[in-house]
């Protein structure tokens, strides 16, 4: 069983945290067995593996199928390092599940992917997020940068659970080894490199086994992230309102009930299913169930959504039915 982490030399938001969770001890060179890559081996880890590349962090699909090919390991996880962008410019660190699921087979995904792919989410998504926060409080970067979930975007493609770390959101903050030094603490701490447990490991118990699916909301999913911050909780992937793209019945001359989902035209039934697979897959044994931002939503899409989630008998929860 092999951890890929994986950076890319083109970034400084990726190549600075790498580097300095290279800079701890048990590394060694190794031989990265794909074409064009430094690989690195950590002897306290076992399976854990770093990748160096020189190409855009979305660009290289299927390195945990490629890495597989070619050594006979199987890979059991992928760590993704890359810097964020955004509007606000604002700083930022995030975790975050990868996916596309909501784009039509023919086209083209901004930033790498499948159409109707949704890698399976790490359940280290919430365990890390919140082990992020303290990890940046004790390192003096909160309150200038926020620590947030994302929803699922952008490639690459990976059929192994997954997760990217990213720093934002400009080149100053790329830059900035406090925020590198942070995430490698988090790669190190959370994958139990120094010997201490690790954190986010998914083992299914039967009180503890209901896993977020979060529907709705803006990118940085503010209503389920209240959820994911609250001690013990999984989360798996987060589709925000861009990820469900939905067909107003009053322009299709449907019910606005929308009690018959077929009436309801767009992606969004496919967006959900591939989400909610892919996260049945990466929690085997967890029940998936669906988190709404109903606030988000205009009756007849709440009420389209709710009928389609019955239809599939995903159940759906209230922020107490997780922790």
């Amino acid at each position: 069983m092999v951890t890929l982490i994986v950076a890319t030399t083109t970034d400084p938001a990726s190549v600075n945290p790498a580097n300095a969770l290279l800079a701890m001890p048990g590394w060694d060179p190794s031989p990265s067995c794909l074409q064009d890559m430094k690989g690195f081996v950590n002897g306290g880890g076992g399976g854990v593996r770093v990748l160096l590349h020189g190409r855009g962090i979305v660009e290289e699909d299927d390195l945990d199928k490629r890495w597989e090919e070619a050594t006979g390991e199987r890979v059991d996880e992928v760590i993704f390092l890359s810097k964020h962008t955004a509007v606000s410019n604002r700083p930022a660190l995030t975790v975050h599940p990868i996916g596309i699921p909501h784009l039509r087979e023919g086209e083209a995904g901004p930033q790498g992917g499948k159409p109707g792919w949704a890698a399976p989410p790490s359940p280290r998504i919430g365990p890390w997020l919140r082990h992020l926060k303290k990890l940046a409080q004790a390192h003096n970067l909160v309150p200038e940068f926020e620590i947030t979930l994302e929803g699922t975007h952008h490639g690459p493609v990976t059929n192994t659970s997954t997760l990217f770390l990213e720093i934002g959101s400009t080149d100053e903050y790329w830059k900035r080894q406090d925020a590198a030094q942070v995430m490698a603490l988090l790669v190190w701490e959370g994958l139990g490199l120094g010997g201490e447990a690790a954190v986010g490991n998914w083992n299914g118990e039967k009180d503890k086994n209901k896993v977020l699916l979060g529907l709705g909301g803006g990118h940085y999913a503010p209503r389920h992230m209240d959820i994911v911050l609250k001690d013990g909780v999984w989360v798996g992937h987060l589709l925000s309102g861009y990820s469900l793209p939905m067909e107003d019945p009053n322009q299709s001359k449907a019910e606005t009930n929308a009690k018959d989902t077929k009436d309801i035209g767009g992606t969004w039934k496919q967006s959900i299913k591939a989400a909610f697979e892919a996260t049945q897959s990466a929690f085997p044994g967890g029940e998936v169930v669906a988190h709404l931002d109903q606030k988000s939503f205009k009756s007849w899409q709440k009420n389209a959504i709710t009928a389609f989630l019955g239809e599939q008998n995903i159940k759906i929860g209230k922020p107490n039915d997780f922790y």
